[in-house]
C-alpha cells in the first residue's frame, strides 16, 4: 500500500477514535478484578493480564473494560501531529496539538515532586505491581518530550514549564541503583528498584532535553551517570539484554532501539562524543540482526515470533533521531511496505503481532496505533526534508 494513503488510513481511524482505546495490559480494569476477591491475589493479577494480551480474542467489551485514553498514547499522537505541522503547518494539526498537550495536563498524577505520568490501569509485572497512574519514567519521558515539541510550535509556557517539572519527578522520586563506578540508573517508578536498561535512560534523555531550556549542568551530569551505566553493559557483540534480574535477560527489537536513541540524543546535546563506539557497534548489531530481507521485523535477537508492531515503528524513529534514515531508506522502506502489507486493517489501524499461527488484530490505541503514528510521522518528515534540500 502507498504510504501516504496508509498514514492517511490511519490518521482517520485515530481521530474517529478520538484517541481513546484498549491496551495489552488494561485486562486489571475489569470488574472481575475490581469488585471481587479474585483481584488481591498476585498469581490471579499476572494471569488475568496474560489471558488478555496473549488472547487473539478481545475479551474486554465481555468484562466491562472501555476504552480509555493512555497518557503516554496521547503523548506519541502529541509529538506526531508536531511533526505534521513542521511538514505542512495546517490549522487542524494545530487544534490536535491544543487539545492533545491540554488533555495530557489534565491527566498528570499528583502527589510528586515534578510533573509525571502512568497508565490507565493497574499492572502486574512479574518483578513488582502499580496501581492505576503510578507514574513512571517511561511514560513522563514521552510525554515531556511531546510537551517542549508542542511548546516550540505553541509557545504555551505551561508547557515547557511542566516539561522542565519533570526533572524534578525523575531526580527525586525515582530509586537509583549505583555500581562500583557510583554511576546509576533509575527505576522504573518510584515503588520498584528494578533495574531496565531503556526506562534509565529514557530518564536521561529527557533530563538531556530539558537542559538547553534551564542549563542547570546537573541534568547532563545525572544523565551521563546513567548513559555510562547501561553502556557498560552492552555486550561485545553491541546488544543489550532488557535488564539485571534472571528473568530479564533477553535480548529485543524495540527496547534496542530505544537505548540507542536516548544515548545518541544525550551525546547530540551535550556534545559529549565519549560513548560514539557504543552507538556505532549498537547501531550495527540492531540493524543487522532484527530485520529479515522480506522486510519482517524480528522480536528477538534468537527468534522471529511475535512480529510485534512496537518494532517496525521504533525502527523509523531510531534511525531518524540517529540521523541515519536517508542512508538506511532501503532497509526501512522494505520495513514498512511489509508492515503495511501484512499488519493493517482495512480500517486502518494496525494489528498488534502476528505470531506463527495466529495474529492478534485488536487495535490496540497506545500500543499499535499511536507507535505507528507518531512513526509515520517521522519518515514523512524525513521525507519533507530531503525534498527542501532538493529544492531549496
Amino acid at each position: 500500500m502507498d504510504k501516504n494513503i496508509s498514514f492517511k488510513h490511519l490518521k482517520d481511524f485515530c481521530e474517529a477514535e478520538e484517541f481513546k482505546g484498549w491496551d495489552p495490559y488494561d485486562g486489571l480494569n475489569s470488574w472481575v478484578i475490581q469488585k471481587t476477591a479474585l483481584g488481591k491475589s498476585r498469581f490471579f493479577r499476572l494471569a488475568w493480564i496474560q489471558l488478555f494480551k496473549r488472547n487473539p480474542i478481545n475479551l474486554r467489551p465481555l468484562f466491562g473494560v472501555k476504552k480509555d485514553y493512555n497518557p503516554k498514547g496521547l503523548g506519541l499522537f502529541l509529538t506526531g501531529y508536531c511533526n505534521l505541522y513542521k511538514i505542512e503547518p495546517r490549522v487542524e494539526y494545530l487544534e490536535k496539538i491544543n487539545f492533545l498537550s491540554t488533555k495530557i495536563l489534565e491527566l498528570k498524577t499528583s502527589g510528586y515532586s515534578g510533573a509525571c505520568w502512568g497508565y490507565n490501569f493497574d499492572w502486574q509485572a512479574r518483578a513488582f505491581f502499580q496501581p492505576k497512574h503510578t507514574p513512571t519514567v517511561v511514560a513522563t519521558s514521552f510525554i515531556g518530550e511531546a510537551l517542549i515539541d508542542a511548546y516550540e510550535i505553541t509557545k504555551r509556557d505551561e508547557l515547557l514549564q511542566t516539561a522542565i517539572s519533570c526533572t524534578n519527578f525523575i531526580l527525586k522520586d525515582l530509586n537509583k541503583s549505583l555500581d562500583e563506578d557510583k554511576d546509576f540508573t533509575f527505576s522504573y517508578s518510584p515503588l520498584d528498584s528494578t533495574q531496565v536498561y531503556n526506562a534509565g535512560l529514557l530518564g536521561a534523555k529527557l533530563l538531556a532535553i530539558v537542559y538547553p531550556y534551564t542549563n542547570d549542568s546537573n541534568l547532563l551530569a545525572t544523565a551521563k551517570k546513567v548513559v555510562s551505566y547501561v553502556c557498560k553493559r552492552q555486550t561485545k557483540e553491541g546488544a543489550w539484554s532488557y535488564g539485571t534480574l534472571p528473568f530479564h535477560q533477553w535480548i529485543d527489537n524495540f527496547h534496542t532501539g530505544y537505548n540507542l536513541e536516548c544515548i545518541y540524543r544525550y551525546q547530540e546535546i551535550s556534545g559529549d562524543l565519549s560513548f560514539q563506539k557504543y552507538i556505532d557497534k549498537g547501531l550495527e548489531f540492531y540493524v543487522n540482526t532484527f530485520f529479515t530481507e522480506d522486510g519482517i521485523s524480528k522480536y528477538y535477537n534468537n527468534k522471529t515470533y511475535p512480529i510485534d508492531i512496537h518494532a517496525p515503528a521504533q525502527l523509523i524513529v531510531t534511525l531518524s533521531k540517529l540521523g541515519v534514515l536517508n542512508e538506511n531508506k532501503e532497509l526501512v522502506d522494505r520495513v514498512l511496505f511489509w508492515t503495511t502489507d501484512n499488519m493493517q486493517s482495512s480500517k486502518g489501524y494496525f494489528y498488534y503481532q502476528k505470531k506463527k499461527w495466529v495474529t492478534s488484530k485488536i487495535p490496540y490505541i497506545r500500543w499499535a496505533q499511536s507507535w505507528m503514528f507518531y512513526a509515520f510521522s517521522y519518515y514523512l518528515l524525513e521525507l519533507h526534508l530531503n525534498e527542501q534540500n532538493q529544492h531549496p
